[in-house]
């Protein structure tokens, strides 16, 4: 089936499929100046929206989700960095005969421990802490300036970091021709689709400043998210101490331990850190500015 303006690609159930042509698509929404534009791009340096995608696009690239094997195994989705190639992939993190294992979501593998499993929920993405890709020396013109060394941080500092800024940087060049950043626009169309519609409206929900609101009413004019999903009627969960602190290790293994510890009872959940958990756009705010949207 295709939804919206842009005729986005989704299955029978709403959900977006995991296709060469979304990627390309989401990658012409991204780069659209015209359905946004100006301040609506959202807060950043002269230069920063030349070839990048929106100020939304960081948030969800750093987000996570969880489902339930059939087997009763806990999944932790996430976008993960290959320090082997300096390139990212939807991972699918859980627990195998040695410990957790993290293999590639569209690898045979990971099609067959996905299969039948059923959604738990979503985890906000940490922008604080580490970056996923350690040992990450970008030189100043790769990305806008953006070094995505300059983001990893200690896990308990306040300062600006973790995987949330990293994939600022990353994604400031989304064109077929950067390699970095076309692998993470590759990854997060695997991931959206592993966990569903619901995923990146409500990510985006989390914000209502940097343009957030008028991005996620582009996302549903588009047909990237349904608005069905955008005004989902749940409310987020504050992460507890300990597990926010492993989720801002930016490890695969690290979040699948954190994800093991929260409540995931009358899915889908949303949790988010603390600190802008009050940020949130209710049903109300969100029909609203679907209203006011005016392509």
């Amino acid at each position: 089936m295709q939804r919206g303006a842009l005729q986005f690609e989704t299955t029978d159930e709403g959900d977006l499929e995991n296709s060469a042509t979304n990627v390309e698509t989401l990658r012409r929404l991204w780069l659209h100046h015209t359905l946004i534009a100006d301040k609506n791009l959202g807060p950043g340096d002269r230069g920063d929206f030349d070839f990048g995608a929106w100020h939304v696009s960081c948030h969800l690239a750093g987000a996570g989700g969880v489902r339930r094997a059939q087997d009763g195994r806990l999944l932790w989705l996430e976008i993960s960095h290959d320090p082997a190639h300096d390139e990212y992939f939807a991972s699918l993190t859980f627990r195998g005969a040695r410990g957790p294992e993290t293999i590639r979501i569209d690898s045979s593998d990971g099609r067959a421990v996905l299969a039948d499993s059923k959604l738990l929920g979503f985890v906000e993405g940490n922008s604080e802490g580490r970056i996923s890709a350690r040992g990450a020396n970008d030189p100043p013109g790769l990305f806008n300036l953006w070094r995505r060394q300059d983001f990893d941080q200690p896990v308990d500092s306040a300062a600006d970091g973790g995987k949330v800024w990293e994939h600022w940087c990353t994604l400031r060049d989304i064109r077929p021709s950067s390699r970095i950043g076309n692998s993470v626009l590759t990854a997060y169309v695997s991931l959206a689709s592993a966990l569903g519609d619901q995923f990146p409206a409500t990510v985006c929900r989390g914000r209502r400043d940097y343009a957030h609101p008028v991005q996620l009413a582009a996302m549903v004019f588009a047909g990237f998210v349904s608005s069905k999903s955008a005004l989902w009627r749940g409310s987020p969960f504050p992460l507890p101490a300990e597990a926010a602190r492993q989720m801002r290790e930016a490890r695969p293994e690290s979040s699948w331990k954190a994800a093991g510890e929260l409540d995931w009872s009358r899915p889908p959940r949303y949790y988010m850190f603390r600190r802008r958990i009050k940020h949130w756009s209710k049903p109300s705010d969100v029909r609203d500015d679907l209203k006011k949207f005016k392509p």
